[in-house]
């Protein structure tokens, strides 16, 4: 019984002690809510919060190595003197005397006479001038490109080859006036000249004047 008695009793301080602070509290709400102090608090919390950026703490760099030190240059070698040679002198040649004899030689052999020099080639046939055809003479014609060039007259010197059967074997043209205007139309002519057969063919110049009629 007196346990419980004093259960009872600590339970009943307990309460009490619970209500007072539970009344104190009411009293200092209700003091804040006269005297402003809440409206402070309220006041302090809606002040607008300043926010800062901290930077960030930068290390500082490291130190820049120095510089690698300057390469010398290699020293010169040290200086060896060159081996020592020793000459020896060549042996001594025994001077000879040679005599001289002033007998003069033999003669030698006769110089060889110099070769015969080849005979002269024979000379060539005279050339004829002004040699005459027999039969039918194969008169030049006036060449058509001569009168389109405007060219009148002219004159051409050949000589004939001929043969001894009196056909002519070759024409040349010795001297044209123009030159290379009536040489087609000489050579195409005179080769068909015919002359007298002789024992021994021979040479004829002919000379051939054009004139534009």
């Amino acid at each position: 019984m007196r346990d419980y008695r004093e259960t009872q009793s600590s339970g009943t301080a307990r309460r009490t002690q619970t209500i007072v602070v539970v009344g104190v509290l009411h009293v200092l709400v209700g003091y804040a809510l006269v005297s402003g102090l809440a409206r402070k608090v309220v006041e302090v919390i809606k002040a607008p919060i300043e926010t800062k950026i901290i930077e960030e703490v930068r290390k500082p760099p490291p130190d820049t190595p120095p510089p690698p030190p300057p390469k010398l240059a290699a020293p010169p070698p040290p200086f060896i003197p060159p081996p020592e040679i020793n000459i020896t002198p060549p042996p001594a040649v025994a001077q000879t005397i040679t005599t001289v004899t002033t007998t003069k030689p033999p003669p030698g052999p006769p110089p060889k006479a110099a070769p015969p020099a080849p005979p002269a080639p024979a000379p060539g046939p005279a050339v004829r001038k002004n040699v005459k055809p027999v039969g039918d003479i194969v008169r030049p014609v006036f060449p058509r490109q001569a009168i389109r060039d405007g060219i009148q007259s002219g004159t051409v010197v050949a000589h004939l080859v001929i043969r001894p059967d009196g056909s002519v074997s070759e024409v040349r043209i010795i001297s044209a006036k123009p030159p290379r205007i009536f040489d087609r139309e000489v050579q195409r002519a005179l080769s068909q000249w015919r002359f007298a057969p002789e024992p021994v063919g021979f040479v004829g110049e002919v000379e051939i004047e054009f004139k534009l009629e």
